[in-house]
């Protein structure tokens, strides 16, 4: 848990992303953090965008446009819109990461298996800085566990949990990092993890680069192409 989603150092950082989101309307934001690159969904009232620091493979981001701290906060258009676009990245994430190992023909034409079932997700708030929120922006994890390699029998099991409340699932000092040079005089000192759960140090898991990101990201909308999503 990272207790800096209220504090005056994100304040700040805010106040610099909303004077460049005047600048530049046409920007998406995750917080203070500009993502357009990283985005691969966009809907009426959210987005959806790959994640720097991904617990397992597919772990992605879905968040409303306006950058509402709690989910208390959504209107009911904004809220149904959030859970709409969690199904659509569901079904494009089980077309991706569940297509059967021996497809039908009509499968095959159609580029894969897009039902969720095929597999399973975890799909999870951190709900305020109590929880664990490490960015002040409502933002709900899919993450998609693949049979036979990420399931909880055979992956890492529950043990997920303790890497999202640990640096692993660290989202807000992962981009600070990636912010921190240019924002340095501004941001003060680093989120760190901390709480009720030990810390999962893994010196092989990095942040990837944006090219990782922005191919990754390029990656979803082609299926979401195939799709006939939008």
């Amino acid at each position: 848990m990272i207790r800096t989603g209220s504090s005056p150092i994100f304040r700040i950082f805010f106040s610099s992303a909303a004077q460049k989101r005047t600048m530049s309307s046409g920007s998406i934001h995750f917080g203070p953090f500009e993502v357009t690159s990283q985005v691969f969904l966009t809907t009426p009232h959210s987005f959806a965008l790959v994640n720097l620091k991904p617990l397992l493979p597919g772990h992605v981001l879905i968040c409303p446009r306006k950058p509402h701290k709690r989910l208390t906060e959504l209107t009911a258009p904004e809220l149904t819109d959030l859970f709409q676009a969690v199904q659509r990245v569901q079904h494009m994430l089980a077309r991706h990461y569940f297509s059967l190992p021996a497809p039908s023909p009509d499968e095959k034409a159609n580029g894969g298996d897009d039902t969720p079932e095929a597999g399973s997700f975890n799909i999870a708030i951190q709900d305020g800085v109590e929880a664990g929120q490490t960015v002040p922006h409502l933002h709900v994890h899919v993450i998609p566990r693949i049979r036979g390699e990420t399931e909880k029998e055979s992956g890492p099991g529950d043990q997920i949990y303790e890497w999202m409340a640990a640096e692993d699932g660290n989202v807000g000092g992962a981009l600070w990092d990636r912010e921190v040079q240019k924002l340095r005089a501004q941001l003060g000192g680093r989120p760190e993890p901390g709480g009720g759960f030990p810390s999962i140090e893994d010196s092989e898991r990095h942040p990837r680069t944006r090219e990782q990101m922005e191919a990754e990201a390029q990656v979803f909308r082609r299926v979401l192409a195939q799709m006939g999503e939008t």
